[in-house]
């Protein structure tokens, strides 16, 4: 389908990397030429003229700002066809539907400010109505692995481009698991952010107060990465876009509780049964797995296509529909028209259906991390789909309808191989805001599994054994005492949402004490100019909006200051005020407070402290 292509499979650090060689522009327009007409992916592709302007204008932006400023130097990227992009024609998979954009939609925007070039739009089930990739005069996508198979849809021709390395990444949209399926299908990373983290001004929209702007990638931290970009909330030309709380989670448990569905539907497909069996069999050596009733999902998720958001889809298409009929393509024509049907009644109706569902649902998140699906029930030849389009496609919308109605985000990861070397996934769903704990828990299975780069058959890079660096929306803080893992008041983290980093050490010019006539016991940290030593401790991200709750917890003598590691990092932690030191023991030599606290056990029971 595609010519040879030097970059096929790189990721996002190796595009990165490379295009700071002085090659950056040539490199672009050999992968411009490469893309193919027959490659029913595109709808629209850069050529040799729009890959130079926009290499003359990133040169400008390095020259202003420096290259380091521009995270994306030289990035090539895609966008599904119903996101706008300056000069290009927008079409949501529909000619007559088309117009050329006036300017970038945000995210875009956003992408390019940070020095990605866009190298072409790609094709959609029309209207991004489907979940099947087939739905689209510009012919169907196939999927990357079998060309019999579909690619999942809508955002059909942006997971094909990423899963066959042509691209590090890509803009879909996810309304009921358009970002989420494809991904699934093709051996890829779909991250569904939260809804209004990305704005979606500048998007066709299908049902404007459920969408979302999604990002495929080859790997979990790509995706992420491209996220954090991207972002720009709140945008003026989105109402429905919303900053970041910061209160949420930024990492998982070493061993998560995931709740998972104790009846599964796979709607015959034993293929697909038996891979997510290898898959579960996966996640119970490193999760805990808690059987829940899915009923209330599977209720909510029936909503969507059953009831009257549906009507947001006719509102979306407008006069087309009124006017020309023909334009739309048989299938999706029948799931707009219905929108005809609802009233206001049934509207209001259905919105206190999905908020009592959506309650019901948020309980379930109280017990567990995330909750844990198949990414599809199953998978559908062409033709197969072509004899029953509305029924297969619902089936592929099984474990994704409900998630945007229930305010929830969702991280579609690669799990295993079929049997028949096609390619299964799983999806990790979890609260708003919870997107980066699910992107921490991603990146392990990712490693876990183990498997080639989407179609690519490119090997997953070896993960970086580095220090996890902080997240824009968190503290890190370091505790010495009560508060850490098995002590007193670690409550006083979880029950903010804070996440275990690291066990480490600070600098070697402190020393440690226990504080006298505290309840329970506390230490005190001390720095001093001589005669320290490095003192054990661990590391705790605390969400920024909850961090001040925590201080107003301690108590004297004790407060938060800048500690020094033993790594040279600084991060806030425990100090103590001087006064207290006097009357304290100092218990230094025993490197640690668990470390003393396990001798006073053993004077307790007969040893010596």
């Amino acid at each position: 389908m595609t010519q040879t292509i030097e970059s096929r499979g790189w990721t996002l650090s190796q595009w990165c990397s490379a295009q700071q060689d002085g090659q950056g522009r040539e490199r672009l327009q050999a992968l411009a030429a490469a893309l193919v007409d027959s490659d029913t992916a595109w709808i629209a592709r850069a050529d040799a003229a729009l890959i130079d302007s926009q290499w003359a204008e990133l040169e400008r932006q390095a020259d202003s700002v420096g290259i380091q400023a521009l995270p994306l130097y030289g990035v090539p990227f895609a966008i599904k066809d119903n996101i706008d992009a300056v000069g290009w024609e927008t079409t949501a998979a529909c000619p007559a539907f088309a117009y050329i954009a006036e300017q970038d939609a945000t995210v875009v925007a956003r992408l390019r400010a940070a020095g990605a070039i866009l190298v072409g739009k790609t094709n959609l089930d029309q209207f991004a109505t489907g979940l099947v990739g087939t739905r689209s005069p510009y012919g169907a996508v196939s999927n990357s692995f079998n060309p019999d198979y579909v690619s999942g849809g809508s955002s059909a021709g942006s997971a094909s481009v990423v899963a066959r390395g042509l691209v590090p990444f890509a803009l879909g949209t996810d309304t009921a698991g358009s970002g989420r399926v494809p991904a699934g299908f093709n051996n890829i990373v779909g991250l569904k952010p939260t809804r209004g983290w990305l704005s979606i001004g500048g998007v066709v929209p299908a049902c404007r107060t459920l969408d979302c702007v999604s990002v495929f990638a080859l790997m979990v931290e790509d995706a992420l990465a491209v996220t954090e970009i991207g972002s720009s909330a709140p945008d003026e030309r989105d109402a429905y876009s919303r900053p970041h709380p910061r209160t949420a989670p930024v990492a998982m448990p070493d061993r998560p509780r995931l709740a998972i569905p104790e009846t599964l539907e796979f709607h015959g497909d034993d293929v697909m049964a038996r891979a997510f069996d290898q898959a579960r069999t996966q996640l119970e050596s490193v999760a805990e797995l808690v059987p829940i009733d899915y009923t209330p999902f599977a209720e909510l998720a029936t909503l969507l296509y059953q009831g009257p958001w549906v009507a947001e889809r006719t509102h979306a298409v407008g006069a087309l529909l009124l006017d020309d009929l023909q334009a739309i393509d048989p299938t999706v024509r029948s799931i707009i028209e219905k929108g005809l049907d609802y009233s206001a009644l049934d509207t209001f109706d259905a919105e206190y259906r999905r908020a009592e569902l959506s309650q019901r649902i948020a309980r379930v998140f109280e017990d567990v991390d995330a909750l844990v699906v198949p990414t599809s029930s199953t998978i559908r030849t062409i033709a197969e789909m072509a004899e029953q389009p509305v029924q297969y496609n619902s089936e592929f919308g099984t474990y994704t309808n409900f998630t945007n109605l229930a305010d929830l985000c969702a991280l579609a990861l690669p799990a295993t191989m079929r049997d028949d070397g096609l390619p299964a996934g799983i999806t990790l769903i979890a609260p708003a805001w919870h997107d980066r704990a699910l992107a921490d828990f991603g990146r392990r299975w990712q490693t876990l599994c183990d498997l080639p780069l989407g179609a690519t058959e490119q090997p997953l890079p070896v993960a970086d054994e580095g220090p996890r660096p902080p997240a824009p929306e968190c503290v890190r803080v370091a505790v010495v005492g009560a508060h850490l893992r098995g002590m007193p008041l670690n409550f006083q983290l979880t029950t903010r949402r804070a996440t275990f980093v690291e066990t480490t050490h600070t600098a070697s010019n402190y020393r440690l004490y226990a504080l006298a006539n505290t309840t329970p016991p506390k230490p005190g940290l001390a720095r001093v100019e001589t005669d320290g030593a490095a003192i054990e401790v661990e590391l705790w991200d605390v969400p920024l909006a909850r961090f001040g709750e925590f201080v107003a917890e301690i108590p004297a003598p004790l407060g938060i200051g800048s500690l020094t590691l033993s790594d040279g990092r600084v991060v806030k932690g425990f100090i103590c005020e001087s006064w207290a030191l006097p009357a304290a023991r100092d218990v230094t030599e025993y490197g640690g407070w668990r470390g003393f606290m396990t001798a006073l056990k053993g004077v307790a029971t007969g040893g010596e402290a």
